[in-house]
C-alpha cells in the first residue's frame, strides 16, 4: 500500500499556477505609496532569482541541478494508501497521503528552504532572517543554510517557543539561532505576523543579510509544487485515474499549494483547505488588501485577513496560526475553485489520535486539521454510498508536538 518513485523522478521542474488561474492576481502595493511594488523595493529582502520567480507568468520554472542534489536527499516522498483508517471509518472511499514527514526537518518545508537558500547563495547572501510558528519553518530553513554555509536567525512566535523547545533545539543542532518573538515584549504570547515584523527588520538594517518567508508569497508556492506533481505520478502506479477530493491543511498556504495547485487545471477535482476556527482566515477573513506583518513594514497584498494586528489564541497548530493566506490560494478561494472548511483543535486531536491508532503514525497539529477534513470527506462517501478518492498532505509528523497529545488525552485541551 506504498507507491515510491526513483530518486532520478523528483520534478525537474516547477508547476506555476499563475497562467491557470481564473482571474489575473492582483499585484503587492508599496507599504507607503500603495503603488504597485517592482523588483528594485523587492531587492533589500530577496535575491532576484526569487524575485524573479514571484512575477513570473511561465507555466514551468526549472529546478536548478544543485537543489534537485538536496532535495533528493528524502525526495520523491512515498505516496501511501491509508486501508487501516479507511476500514476503521468503514468507508467507501480510498484514501491516499503524501507523506511529507521523512524530510530532515520532519516537514514540507525543506521543499522551498533548499531553493531559497540556493538563491540566496548565489546572489553573495550570508546571512537569512526569518520567522517560524511551530518551528517547522524555522527549523527547515536552518537545515538548508547549513547545506549551502550560510548563518541563520529565526525569529520563533513565543508561544510555540515555549510549547515546542526541541523545534529550538533542531534549529540549532543545524547551525541556526533562535530567539521568541515578539522581541521586545517578553509578555507577549506572539504571532506570525509579530515575527515578520522582527526577521524584516533585521534583514533590512544589514547589508549582508536576506529576508525569508516559509510560506504566502508566489514563490514559495511554486517551489512546493513538487509534492502534487508526484502525487500525480504515484496515484497513476496506484490504478487511480484521477483523485475526487485533494485536502490540506492551510495557514499561509504553502502545504496545501504544494499538494492542490498541480491539481487546478483538472475539471472535477475539489480541493479543499483546513484551517483551525481559532484562525479562521479564509472561511472567515475578508477579501482586501493587508500587510502580511504586524507592524505594517511589509508591502500590501490582497488576500483574506483577519487583519494584521490579529493575535491568534496560542492553539498546538502553530504553524496555521497568520492572520491572512496566500494571493493565489485566496484568488482561487474568491473564485470558488477552492472550498475552506474549519475545525476547532479538540476534533483535530480526536481525528489524529484515530489516525495514530489505525495507522500508527502520530501527526503534527498542522497536518491534524488535514486528517479530521478527511474523515468528514470519508464519512460522508459512507452515508451516500460512493466510491470517492481522497488524496491529503501529510505535511509533517508530531514527535516534537507530544505535548499537545498530553494536554489532549488527559482533558487538558480547550478549544
Amino acid at each position: 500500500m506504498r507507491w515510491n518513485l526513483a530518486v532520478d523522478r523528483v520534478p525537474e521542474a516547477w508547476f506555476n499556477v499563475v497562467p491557470h488561474l481564473p482571474e489575473p492576481l492582483q499585484p503587492p502595493l508599496h507599504p507607503a505609496t500603495n503603488e504597485p511594488v517592482g523588483p528594485d523595493d523587492l531587492a533589500p529582502l530577496f535575491p532576484m532569482g526569487l524575485i524573479a520567480q514571484e512575477v513570473t507568468a511561465e507555466p514551468w520554472v526549472d529546478v536548478p541541478g544543485e537543489v534537485l542534489d538536496v532535495l533528493r536527499l528524502w525526495r520523491p516522498t512515498p505516496l501511501v494508501r491509508a486501508t487501516r483508517f479507511e476500514q476503521a471509518l468503514g468507508t467507501p472511499a480510498r484514501i491516499y497521503f503524501k507523506d511529507e514527514s521523512v524530510s530532515p526537518a520532519g516537514s514540507h518545508k525543506p521543499n522551498t528552504a533548499v531553493a531559497q537558500a540556493y538563491y540566496n547563495k548565489q546572489e553573495g547572501t550570508k546571512r537569512l532572517t526569518t520567522e517560524t510558528g511551530a518551528g517547522q519553518w524555522g527549523s527547515a530553513l536552518s537545515f538548508a543554510s547549513a547545506v549551502f554555509d550560510l548563518e541563520c536567525m529565526v525569529y520563533m512566535v513565543r508561544a510555540s517557543y515555549e510549547q515546542k523547545p526541541y523545534r529550538r533545539v533542531m534549529i540549532e543542532t543545524w547551525g541556526g539561532q533562535v530567539v521568541p518573538s515578539p522581541v521586545d515584549d517578553p509578555a507577549h504570547p506572539g504571532s506570525l505576523g509579530f515575527a515578520i515584523s522582527d526577521a524584516v527588520r533585521d534583514a533590512a538594517s544589514r547589508g549582508d543579510s536576506h529576508y525569508s518567508l516559509g510560506s504566502v508569497l508566489n514563490h514559495v508556492l511554486l517551489h512546493q509544487t513538487v509534492i502534487g506533481l508526484e502525487a500525480k505520478e504515484q496515484l497513476a502506479l496506484a490504478g487511480e485515474q484521477r483523485p475526487d477530493v485533494v485536502i490540506g491543511s492551510c495557514g499561509g498556504g504553502s502545504n496545501f499549494a504544494g499538494i492542490a495547485l498541480p491539481f487546478v487545471p483538472d475539471t472535477g477535482v475539489r480541493l479543499v483547505a483546513s484551517e483551525p476556527v481559532s484562525c479562521p482566515t479564509l472561511t472567515e477573513g475578508r477579501f482586501e488588501y493587508d500587510f502580511g506583518d504586524s507592524v505594517g513594514m511589509t508591502p500590501l497584498l490582497p488576500m483574506y485577513t483577519l487583519g494584521h494586528d490579529f493575535v491568534p489564541p496560542p492553539i498546538h497548530a502553530g504553524g496555521l496560526r497568520y492572520h491572512g493566506d496566500a494571493p493565489i490560494i485566496c484568488n482561487l478561494v474568491r473564485s470558488g475553485r477552492i472550498e475552506a472548511v474549519a475545525y476547532p483543535q479538540g476534533k483535530v486531536f480526536e481525528a489524529t489520535v484515530q489516525f495514530a491508532r489505525t495507522q500508527g503514525t502520530i501527526a503534527a497539529p498542522e497536518t491534524g486539521h488535514a486528517i479530521v477534513a478527511v474523515v468528514d470527506e470519508a464519512l460522508a462517501a459512507k452515508e451516500e454510498g460512493a466510491e470517492r478518492v481522497i488524496l491529503f498532505s501529510y505535511s509533517g509528523h508530531g514527535l516534537l508536538d507530544l505535548g499537545a497529545y498530553d494536554a489532549y488525552l488527559h482533558g487538558h485541551l480547550t478549544d
